[in-house]
């Protein structure tokens, strides 16, 4: 045990700070308050200087010294002092926020890039949609007159088999064979594949 002077002159027993996160180990409430009020400056300068912010200097601060409570039973003294484990376990929280704050930044960057890029290229859809109706146009003219009228009113005005059959003056059976057969030389005019 060290000994620390008071005032008026008397020293007084007091434990060192690796005899006080034993306590804390296991379960002391006063010995973490006397952690708490001998690291706590520390672990605050430290994470200020990294993460420069007050307010989120204070919460890592405070996150930390949380840590040290319920983590004190892996402190082994062994591998160096009390205080640079904790002052250790500030730093690496003070670096994970500035990563996570990085991250998120990189994050909201690239969402903000997707909502301003439109979705597809307006123009060479109207100049792709341009060039297949024109595409259609020219194998429609290889029809026959009867099958580019039949297709004509099923596919641009939407009238069924026995409408297109009246429109035409034709027998269903014959409408719908004209159809078909139109259908067929403008799939194979167009290229599609059955």
């Amino acid at each position: 045990m060290k000994e620390a002077v008071h005032i008026g002159g008397r020293p007084s027993p007091e434990p060192d700070l690796d005899e006080l996160v034993g306590r804390v180990a296991l379960g002391d409430e006063d010995a973490f308050a006397s952690v708490y009020d001998a690291v706590a400056g520390s672990v605050l300068a430290v994470a200020r200087a990294v993460l420069r912010d007050p307010a989120q200097s204070e919460e890592v601060a405070q996150e930390v010294l949380v840590e040290v409570w319920r983590t004190a039973p892996r402190y082994r003294p062994e591998r160096g002092t009390a205080v640079n484990w904790i002052l250790t376990l500030a730093h690496r929280r003070a670096v994970d926020r500035v990563r996570s704050v990085e991250a998120a930044a990189a994050r909201d960057h690239r969402a903000a890039l997707l909502a301003r890029t439109p979705e597809f290229d307006e123009v060479s859809e109207q100049v792709e949609a341009r060039l297949e109706r024109e595409q259609v146009r020219r194998c429609l003219r290889t029809l026959t007159e009867i099958q580019r009228q039949a297709v004509t009113l099923a596919y641009y005005r939407g009238l069924t088999y026995s409408q297109v059959a009246e429109a035409l003056t034709l027998p269903l059976g014959t409408a719908k064979t004209r159809l078909r057969d139109g259908l067929i030389r403008l799939r194979d005019c167009l290229g599609v594949t059955a």
